[in-house]
């Protein structure tokens, strides 16, 4: 991709945005609300993007893309108050996403892919098991009915982890190769 001094291209800028539009529309067109003892979540695909987005775009521009897709998410559909917490998990994630990506020396294989899919699945549910807890705290819990009432809450947060494996698993190698076409023609698709 083109990029200027600081390495922020223009063609950079429009995959940030589409990936960001992406995001917060797969939410938002898909998601299944669901009974928790601390927060409102729900099912979605939002954080299967927030994976694709870091793998396919690298870690800063993925995280971008997946912090201002899901933040715009909460900040539009009435979870305004969690959106900075859901922007810097996108961005943790991201981070997370990439550094095990490393660790595998960036070989892109099937196992290679799925075993950081799966670290991303794992690390949302600690975040949001750690982030309800502290949420628990401060409303005036005590510790361990604190951790109860945050371990009941992590249903629909394992469900999307599962989704994240299966969906990032599916869907990266033919978005990689939609993206190597994308980026060999200097940013315009040949179809």
């Amino acid at each position: 991709m083109s990029r200027t001094k600081n390495g922020f291209g223009v063609s950079d800028i429009v995959l940030v945005a589409l990936f960001a539009a992406i995001t917060y529309l797969g939410i938002s067109l898909f998601r299944i609300p669901l009974p928790a003892a601390i927060g409102a979540p729900f099912i979605h695909f939002g954080n299967s993007l927030v994976v694709l987005s870091a793998l396919l775009l690298g870690g800063t521009r993925g995280g971008i893309a997946g912090a201002i897709g899901l933040g715009l998410f909460d900040l539009l559909n009435g979870y305004a108050s969690t959106s900075p917490v859901t922007a810097l998990m996108a961005l943790i994630i991201a981070a997370i996403v990439t550094g095990s990506f490393r660790l595998f020396g960036r070989r892109d294989t099937v196992l290679h892919i799925l075993f950081v899919a799966i670290i991303a699945g794992a690390s949302k549910i600690i975040l949001e098991f750690i982030y309800h807890v502290i949420l628990a705290l401060l409303s005036g819990s005590a510790f361990g009915p604190a951790v109860i009432a945050s371990i009941t809450s992590q249903l629909a947060t394992s469900i999307n982890a599962v989704s994240t494996v299966i969906i990032v698993t599916i869907l990266y190698f033919p978005l990689k190769k939609g993206l190597e076409i994308f980026d060999s023609n200097k940013g315009v698709s040949k179809v």
